[in-house]
């Protein structure tokens, strides 16, 4: 029984430790601070490579919005994480 408590403490830890990972292993949540609840069911994560952030966006009329709102989105994304240096946009699936 002891066994399964420490593992179950390590697994929580480990969680945990996730959780408040780096914006670079978890891109979402820089996401979810520079973004409002509307936006951010419209977007969602692809990759992030060499600076690059790749989101896919559900529709075209929300790549024409985020196309616009790029360069304030890159902004607010930079001061949370510098290493970000552009963002893509995609016509994708979200779910």
């Amino acid at each position: 029984m002891e066994a399964i408590k420490e593992t179950l403490q390590s697994v929580m830890q480990a969680w945990e430790k996730k959780i408040r990972s780096s914006p670079q292993d978890n891109p979402e949540l820089l996401l979810k601070n520079c973004l409002t609840k509307k936006e951010f069911g419209h977007i969602k994560f692809r990759y992030f490579k060499k600076g690059v952030l790749s989101l896919n966006v559900d529709s075209s009329t929300w790549l024409y919005y985020f196309n616009l709102q790029k360069e304030d989105l890159l902004n607010k994304l930079r001061k949370q994480y510098a290493a970000i240096k552009d963002i893509r946009f995609y016509i994708g699936e979200i779910k």
